[in-house]
């Protein structure tokens, strides 16, 4: 075969991808996990590959990827870890690793800090709406140049959701996998109850109208284990667990597809004061009895981002002498 042959059958390969994996044939997929700053993405990412070092600040979009077989003596599968770093400060970045490309094999974990409820709703509702926007320009893409392609994502995003669900009309599921994490637990557990109440619930909430799992995970490896679990099997294809934790007082583990709206009921706030506030949609009534209870917080997360050619950690002493030099 000449050099364009090979070239051709690697295009008509990567357009017509295979879902089913032949034996001895490789998967790759694809995570990006997002979230606050300081959350604890790197120490999921590490604890995942199970890697036994200590995590370092994340700058801008960082790269790493682990590798498992599924049998014995078979080549392993890769999944590809993508951490965009700088809390919702630098979500324009989202467009490198999510391309047309791995879109059917793509999934986002988005990893909010528990501790921080003022920063919550801003942090997710931010970096999600940009994710998905870029997300529906791949599929409006791919609806004229790979019709059956966008016809299967779209189909899988209701895989979760089966058609006798009695919530079926009133969510409106992520076009990819997404996992919820709330990280901190230890900190949160220490909260007023109440307060914690509002915050699982309505997280709750937001999971199950996107479709997305969640779960609340700390340092302690008991939790670690549960967030694990859920992203091996994005990851990796693992089976998906099916055990479910929907107690306020214990931390939340709820697959996609298993909660409901009756179970989790209404927003917490008197009947009156739902009835002052104006919202078009269910989503933008929890905002608003979540953010009266937890006003966010202005963000200045581009202000206070140091300058990274400053980081001891990024150190390199012929460089940073020319760079002295050209400053001087």
């Amino acid at each position: 075969d000449t050099l364009w042959d090979l070239a051709i059958a690697e295009v008509e390969k990567r357009e017509n991808p295979d879902d089913d994996v032949k034996p001895g044939e490789v998967w790759e997929k694809s995570v990006l996990f997002m979230g606050n700053k300081n959350g604890g993405k790197t120490t999921i990412i590490l604890r995942c590959l199970e890697r036994e070092e200590s995590p370092k600040p994340t700058l801008a979009l960082e790269y790493t990827f682990g590798r498992r077989a599924r049998r014995h003596n078979t080549p392993k599968d890769v999944a590809h870890f993508w951490e965009l770093g700088g809390g919702i400060s630098l979500v324009e970045l989202i467009r490198i690793p999510i391309t047309s490309h791995n879109i059917r094999s793509f999934a986002v974990v988005l990893v909010l800090d528990l501790s921080k409820p003022n920063e919550l709703w801003t942090t997710m509702e931010s970096l999600l709406q940009v994710t998905r926007n870029h997300v529906n320009k791949i599929l409006t893409k791919l609806e004229k140049t790979n019709p059956e392609v966008a016809a299967e994502i779209k189909q899988r995003m209701w895989n979760d959701l089966q058609r006798d669900h009695p919530d079926y009309a009133l969510v409106d599921p992520f076009p990819i996998p997404l996992v919820i994490i709330g990280s901190k637990y230890d900190i949160f557990h220490e909260f007023d109850s109440e307060m914690r109440k509002i915050i699982s619930k309505t997280l709750r909430f937001v999971s199950h109208y996107y479709g997305a799992s969640l779960v609340f995970t700390s340092k302690s490896e008991a939790l670690l284990l549960k967030a694990r679990a859920l992203i091996n099997h994005l990851a990796f294809g693992y089976d998906k667990s099916k055990s479910v934790s929907v107690d306020p007082s214990k931390p939340l583990f709820i697959p996609a597809g298993l909660d409901s709206m009756s179970q989790i009921g209404p927003p917490p706030a008197s009947d009156s004061d739902l009835g002052k506030m104006r919202a078009n949609t269910p989503l933008e009534l929890w905002k608003k009895v979540f953010e009266k209870t937890f006003p966010p917080k202005s963000f200045c997360d581009l202000q206070d981002t140091k300058d990274p050619a400053q980081d001891s950690q990024y150190a390199e002493y012929e460089v940073d002498v020319m760079r002295a030099q050209k400053n001087q």
